[in-house]
Formats: C-alpha cells, structure tokens, sequence
C-alpha cells in the first residue's frame, strides 16, 4: 500500500486551506468574562502534555461544574489534582516541558474553549482552600500561565453526533470495564471480583478520598 504523505506546510495549505481571518486572529491573551462564565459552567476538560522529547500525552480531568478550574486572574488558572492510579503521566511532563493544551467541554455544548500556555506543579497555596470537593482539599494542582485562549467551533461534536442520546450505545459491542480490566490490565482478580469493583456506587467512594 502506498501512502502519500504531507511533509510541508505549503502542501498542507494546498489540502485545507488558510484560515478566515476571524479563526485565524481569535487566540487572545487572557480571560474575557464569557471565558470566566465558560470555565466555571465546564465539569470535564482534556489536558495534552508532551515530555522533553515530544512524546505526547493526553489526560481527562473532572470535577463538579465550578470546582473544575480556579480562575487565579485574568491570565492565571489551575487545576486540581484528585485521587487517581497515580501514573501522573501529564504531570511528569509537565515537569520536562511546561507547554500544556486544555480543551474544555459544557455536556450538550459542541463549541468547546481551549487554552494554551505553561503550566507547572504546585503543592499547596492559599486558594487551594476555594478547591475543596467534599471535603478534601486537591491532592496538588496544575496552575496553568495562559498564552492563547479562544472558542472552537462545534462541527468535530455535529460529525461525531457525540450528544445525540439516540447514537449512544454504551454497552455495545465494547466490552464491559471488568471485561477490559481482566483481559489487558491482569492482577488476579475474578471477572465477579472486577465488576464488584467497577459498579458506580463502588467505584464513587473513592473519587475523592
């Protein structure tokens, strides 16, 4: 099979074009109020890091709609860190190459706001208190220097059909979490074991403890 590859920018603009200059000229350098009102009504983002060698990684983040982000200022968020498997890939990144990409979402939404800029990793600070979530203060949280902020548009959500009820099919012919657990991520636990684990109300007890 013979791929036909773009290695040039001249070749790619030949395939999709230039931007209009209202996409094109739309990263702005710090928080409006419509990006405030956007972040505080988001639950859900994806946080993109790359390591010193471009090795690229790519984390969701979640929190109750208004405990997602913490607005420092106009150019300044951060992000907590909750309990997880511990593998802090992103973070580790971060910690070789602070350049950080967060895409985040508003369930029903199909535009979505990314923001770009440098990130690094804070233990502890005064407006960690404005971050608790059931008690529990972040375990530490990324605080993000925002360079470029902007809306994207909604056709990747029209194409995907992504809130359309009526596309979804979760338990499809995707195999069951327990299902996927046993046969990827072995640790000698029984399938029964496994689902016990992963039912929702067992599974919520530990999001943030």
């Amino acid at each position: 099979m013979t791929w036909t590859e773009i290695a040039d920018v001249d070749t790619l603009v030949e395939i999709v074009g230039l931007p209009v200059p209202r996409a094109r000229d739309k990263g702005r350098p710090a928080l409006l109020d419509v990006d405030r009102q956007w972040l505080a009504a988001s639950p859900f983002c994806v946080m993109a890091t790359a390591d010193a060698d471009g090795r690229c990684d790519a984390s969701p983040k979640g929190d109750p709609a208004g405990d997602l982000v913490h607005v420092v200022d106009d150019t300044t968020i951060a992000i907590a860190e909750r309990p997880g498997n511990r593998r802090a890939d992103g973070y580790r990144n971060i910690l070789a190459n602070p350049h950080i990409g967060l895409t985040f979402l508003i369930p029903g939404r199909g535009d979505t706001l990314r923001v770009n800029g440098r990130a690094r990793l804070v233990s502890d600070a005064p407006f960690f208190d404005e971050m608790v979530v059931k008690g529990h203060r972040p375990l530490l949280a990324v605080v993000v220097e925002i360079e470029d902020v902007f809306f994207h548009c909604a056709k990747a959500f029209l194409r995907s059909g992504l809130w359309q009820p009526e596309t979804w099919d979760p338990e499809g012919v995707v195999p069951r979490r327990a299902a996927i657990a046993q046969a990827v991520e072995p640790d000698g636990h029984t399938l029964d074991e496994l689902d016990d684990y992963y039912r929702p109300e067992n599974y919520a007890q530990g999001l943030y403890a």
